[in-house]
């Protein structure tokens, strides 16, 4: 019982202690933010990388593909069973984009993939990312009459993120103007003669565009799906949906500005599959835009349908009208182990023709380095609970020097050493409970008003701590995992009572009639 009262005699009068107790409650709460902002943002792309990508890919090693999709969905579903709950057919193609600027031609290197719109919401959240309402219910390769998101439809909160007032009129509206200023360029062209040499005199020198030629062939070539003239302002061409990051780019102020809209008409090569091989030149028409917020999907994905993507490569067989494709994506249910399915694929279909992994195979090198990040700065952070505990370390030899006679007037009135050093002990235990009961409280109060606290900061400084348009994300993610505060505070509280164990040890081995004879 007195080894308790010492204990709390201690915690409440010297106020030394107090030091100690604020580094752990500094250093608890600083961890649980960032364990939890870390666990939020990690969560988010990973989310965003599934989202794109299913939970297995089916991958063809050949470029042209393989034969008869539903053939090996079929052996797939015979495999696996009920552990696929979505399964959807893809052709992957390295492409080169063309889109007309202002009379320039602004070429991209993407990847066109052909989808089947049916059954690829089952395997994806693409349709999610779309930034049409209707499209985002059942994707649909049809240009829209307007009605395209003029803000972030992922934000919950559009108070902070700039307008991007050029979708106001994407859709029919863009298209048809378009098309009358293509037809007021073609009636002016018409008015001024072409310029001849030989009476050059007589006409003025008009500058030469060396990439009208090339921007004019999208609308040249584009019409090679239809049949008779071809009117842009009440025909489209197939249609095709552009990641933001293709057809946009970001302000310094943080607005996003495009340089094709949904209306606008775009031109797009890729190989054949035939031999020798040739390059085709399709002309689409954009019909929405997505944003998964991964740059790397954003930038490089272009989504057609299947069946013209197959058609216009070759890839349909002539009889029997069957098309090949490149790739299978499969979305499992839950609580499937994916490691365990896609092995069994790997079991069931040869390795040189086919490839099989995981979404987290797919991007395993960005989740080892965010995981790598998180553990580093875990370890640094940790470092500040370490030195609360040296100072700890330091304050109890302090104590033990100050308190000798003290100590021997207990060891002569009958304590033991043990009970000596338990005092210690227990006093540095109490030290840590206190220090990480409060750290915790701090810190789970500090998420939980995480965003409301930056905005706060920002009307002080008069910049945002958080700008949505910036980090993609209209709030700032937080995840608080229980396991991972109690292993901080524990963590916390183990280093404190470790500190004590050696002034402890000190106090316990002092011998009565010398510490009452300590001056």
């Amino acid at each position: 019982m007195y080894k308790f009262l010492l204990c709390l005699r201690y915690l409440r009068t010297r106020y030394i202690a107090l030091i100690c107790i604020i580094s752990v409650t500094l250093g608890v709460a600083t961890m649980i933010v960032v364990n939890s902002v870390m666990a939020g943002f990690t969560h988010e792309m990973q989310a965003r990388i599934n989202g794109m990508l299913g939970d297995l890919v089916f991958e063809c090693r050949s470029i042209d593909g393989a034969l008869d999709a539903d053939q090996h969905i079929a052996k797939i579903h015979q495999i696996a069973g009920d552990s696929i709950q979505g399964i959807s057919p893809t052709v992957h193609v390295p492409s080169l984009m063309y889109i007309d600027v202002r009379g320039q031609l602004l070429t991209k290197q993407v990847t066109l993939v052909g989808i089947d719109q049916a059954s690829y919401a089952s395997v994806s959240q693409f349709g999610h990312y779309l930034q049409h309402p209707a499209n985002r219910e059942q994707l649909e390769f049809k240009l829209r009459d307007g009605g395209y998101d003029v803000y972030d439809s992922q934000a919950s909160d559009v108070s902070q993120l700039k307008e991007r007032w050029q979708m106001k009129t994407a859709g029919w509206p863009h298209r048809r103007q378009m098309a009358r200023l293509k037809k007021q360029r073609q009636s002016q062209q018409r008015t001024h003669p072409p310029y001849d040499p030989g009476k050059a005199k007589d006409q003025p020198v008009r500058a030469i565009n060396p990439f009208a030629a090339i921007a004019g062939s999208i609308d040249a070539d584009a019409g090679t799906s239809q049949t008779g003239d071809f009117d842009p302002a009440t025909q489209t061409h197939v249609g095709v949906v552009l990641g933001i990051g293709t057809c946009g780019y970001r302000a310094p102020d943080g607005s996003d500005h495009f340089v094709a809209l949904p209306g606008d008409d775009v031109k797009v090569s890729f190989p054949t599959t035939s031999l020798p091989t040739k390059v085709i030149n399709e002309a689409y028409t954009i019909v929405d835009v997505y944003e998964s917020k991964m740059s790397e999907y954003d930038s490089n994905f272009v989504f057609v349908p299947l069946r013209e993507l197959q058609a216009s490569r070759g890839m349909i067989d002539p009889e029997t009208k069957i098309g090949r494709f490149t790739s299978i994506q499969i979305k499992l249910a839950p609580d499937v182990d994916a490691q365990l399915v896609r092995d069994q694929l790997r079991d069931a279909f040869p390795a040189q023709l086919y490839s099989i992994s995981t979404w987290r195979d797919k991007q395993g090198p960005l989740l080892a380095a965010v995981q790598m990040e998180t553990a580093v700065l875990n370890v640094l952070l940790f470092m500040i609970i370490a030195v609360a505990g040296f100072g700890i370390l330091a304050i109890f030899y302090m104590i033990v020097v100050e308190k000798t006679r003290d100590i021997g007037i207990l060891k002569s009135l009958g304590a033991s050493g043990r009970g000596v050093m338990g005092i210690f002990l227990g006093y540095g235990l109490s030290l840590g409970i206190v220090g990480a009961g409060v750290g915790m409280l701090m810190g789970l109060a500090f998420v939980a008003n995480i965003n409301e606290i930056a905005d706060l900061l920002g009307r002080i400084t008069g910049q945002p701590v958080f700008d949505p348009s910036v980090y993609y994300f209209s709030k700032i993610p937080t995840i608080v995992s229980p396991v991972t505060v109690a292993w901080i505070c524990v963590g916390a509280i183990l280093i404190a009572v470790l500190a004590s164990v050696m002034p402890a040890r000190r106090a316990a081995h002092l011998h009565p009639v010398r510490a009452l004879r300590y001056e």
